[in-house]
């Protein structure tokens, strides 16, 4: 009888922090609009009349 050896175990999972989460009236305060930089790009997040945030380039 050969013997073999067992099988690798899976690799373990990684950890992640839980994501940071954020009230947007912390972000607009008493604004209906916000700019984010990103990698050197300008984004605008807009609060609608109808409480929906829009995200443009």
């Amino acid at each position: 009888m050969i013997k073999t050896d067992p099988p690798p175990a899976p690799p373990a999972p990684v950890s992640r922090p839980d994501p940071l989460r954020l009230q947007s009236r912390e972000l607009f305060g008493s604004r209906n609009e916000i700019l984010i930089e990103h990698q050197g790009e300008t984004y605008r997040l807009r609060l609608t009349r109808n409480d929906k945030l829009i995200l443009t380039k």
